[in-house]
């Protein structure tokens, strides 16, 4: 593409978009919300034509797109639609056998992953020289994704990515593609290397700024937060996870020492209170097919547990036996029955397509909701799930899928719960909402039950993880994802193997000269932090209870804005304060270490 510019009803999508895609790239397009990727995608696939600027494919080359939600509806197998487009239909059956997908099967009668194995399957059967995928992984388990991981890197073409899943993008991407702006900068390395590059741009972009005397203005979200804010706030929440897995392992050790000595069913006291939920010796089957067997497990006040495995090992049905929603076959359930459970399943059914966004956000009227047992006008809250106020009258309908899945967390979020449970919620998301989300979590104190195929979602969740072993028997692991892997039996040194490489010889290099104190510029910006994050808080504190006036907006429009512009300033500010602070306060403790 060079110079390429787009406008829908007269507002502009691309200012000028110029990049190149090359035999043996793999390119993850990453931007915010509502940037443009799907529509790049569709410019080159030729179902939009640009206003200008030029488009040019080398003649004869193949371009096969993976769409977010693939129509099977046409065909009456899936060797009809995987075949559709191929002349070879050997190879179209091969890539289903690949993919596990019988391609006998009756379209209608496919899962959301059944149907994206047979959408992948249908894209690697045209042997594509570039192959377009958008949001790849929804609906995949971890095996799955693994398999398209190693499908790809193997694959001689060209490959642009636009995906959720960071994991995913950080294992395969050789180039990263930012679409920002209206224009694309492009990135030799991958995925892995975004966040240190993005930096870069953004401190040569204030540099810049700072000679014209201006300031940056935020590009919605995904500039606004700032990558740099966004790594020191992923550092700060590993702290904080390590801090609770730490807390919940010592709490766990006490318990189990106890447990040996007593029945679960007398159990009194002040762990009587922190207990949440309780299994014993639970068994269930279906005809030879064992879901789990004598499964014995405690919850507690305050637990994080990851239930991970494939497709079809029985996640969900574990849950629904947990929760004492379908018959078991033996054993025994205990969920105290004063707690308040929220569950978010897979389907997102409690969405009515006719409703306006403000009907599903307050149901029962008026301009506010009760948002964990404080009242929010619903303009505020919707605004932190990244809706628009011209949004807010749209029928649910209409909205995208991610869109449907970010107004179904809105609701389920906003109930004052003490056991959440979410079933898959990264299906659909784009990051920015990922990263909402991930807050959230972080910063809830009751307890979390979370079925997910994301890997760095679960790591930076989750202080457990419950994974199956085959057979029906289930284990339970310390830490995320990645830590469950290094323990399950069978697995533990894959992960590292797989990475670990030969470590080129070094020359030994002169010390350098040691610091034993901050520099003059460390200890000025300390000083400053140290009083600007106090008057934050009050300020914040301050403006929040403005926020609070349900009848604010109704009242005037324009103070709510401007207020609600002022606390989003606040808060940014308070967070670049405590960032500086952190970094300041680690480079002190490791001078007066060293």
């Amino acid at each position: 593409m060079t110079d390429v510019r787009l406008a829908f009803g007269g507002k502009p999508l691309f200012e000028g978009v110029t990049f190149t895609l090359a035999k043996g790239e793999r390119a993850a397009l990453v931007g915010r919300n509502g940037a443009g990727k799907s529509t790049l995608m569709r410019l080159i696939t030729g179902r939009f034509e640009p206003d200008s600027g030029e488009l040019w494919i080398h003649p004869g080359t193949v371009v096969t797109t993976v769409e977010q939600e693939p129509d099977l509806t046409a065909y009456e197998t899936v060797l009809d639609y995987a075949g559709d487009g191929t002349e070879e239909l050997w190879r179209a059956e091969a890539e289903l056998g690949h993919f596990g997908v019988d391609p006998t099967a009756d379209p209608k009668t496919l899962s959301g992953g059944q149907a994206r194995r047979a959408a992948l399957a249908k894209a690697f059967a045209q042997d594509p020289d570039v192959l377009l995928l958008d949001e790849p992984t929804n609906h995949l388990d971890v095996p799955m994704i693994e398999t398209l991981e190693e499908r790809l890197r193997g694959f001689r073409g060209a490959v642009l990515l636009v995906s959720h899943d960071r994991r995913f993008m950080e294992n395969i991407t050789t180039n990263t593609l930012w679409l920002r702006d209206g224009i694309v900068r492009k990135s030799p390395r991958g995925f892995a290397h975004f966040d240190s590059w993005a930096e870069e741009v953004e401190a040569a972009e204030l540099k810049h700024l700072d000679k014209l005397k201006t300031q940056m203005k935020a590009e919605n979200r995904w500039l606004a937060r700032g990558v740099t804010g966004r790594r020191a706030r992923n550092m700060g929440r590993l702290r904080k996870l390590q801090a609770m897995r730490a807390e919940q392992s010592e709490a766990k050790s006490v318990l189990k020492a106890g447990q040996a000595k007593a029945d679960m069913s007398v159990e009194t006291g002040s762990n009587q209170s922190r207990k949440v939920l309780e299994v014993y010796g639970l068994s269930k089957s279906f005809g030879g097919l064992k879901i789990v067997e004598d499964l014995s497990l405690r919850i507690l006040r305050g637990d994080r547990i990851g239930l991970i495995g494939p497709n079809g090992v029985g996640k969900t049905t574990l849950l629904k036996l947990m929760l004492d929603q379908i018959p078991r076959d033996a054993g025994n359930v205990k969920l105290n029955p004063s707690l308040t459970v929220t569950y978010l399943d897979q389907t997102r059914d409690t969405l009515k397509p006719t409703d306006t966004l403000w009907e599903a956000l307050a149901p029962l009227g008026g301009d506010s909701i009760t948002v964990q047992g404080k009242q929010r006008h619903v303009a505020a809250y919707a605004k932190d799930f990244l809706f628009k106020p011209e949004q807010l009258r749209q029928p649910v309908g209409a909205l995208s899928g991610g869109e449907r899945n970010r107004l179904t967390l809105a609701i389920a979020l906003a109930k004052a719960t003490d056991l959440l449970i979410l079933d898959e919620p990264t299906n659909d998301l784009d990051m920015q909402t990922l990263e909402l989300l991930e807050d959230m979590l972080l910063n809830f104190e009751g307890t979390l039950i979370l079925v997910s195929h994301d890997r760095a979602f679960l790591d930076a969740t989750v202080t457990s993880c419950l994974a199956p072993l085959g057979d029906g028997k289930w284990i339970e692991t310390a830490g995320g994802w990645s830590d469950a892997q290094m323990q399950i039996p069978g697995v533990k040194g894959q992960a590292a193997k797989a990475t670990d490489k030969p470590k080129a010889a070094t020359k030994p290099q002169s010390a350098p000269k040691k610091q034993t104190k901050l520099s003059f510029k460390d200890q000025h910006r300390l000083k400053e932090v140290e009083e600007a994050m106090p008057r934050l808080s009050g300020e914040i504190e301050a403006l929040e209870s403005k926020l609070a006036d349900p009848n604010l907006f109704t009242r005037d429009p324009e103070a709510f804005n401007q207020i609600n512009a002022a606390l989003e300033k606040a808060r940014e500010d308070l967070e670049q304060a405590e960032m500086d602070w952190m970094e300041i306060e680690e480079k002190k403790e490791a001078l007066g270490a060293s």
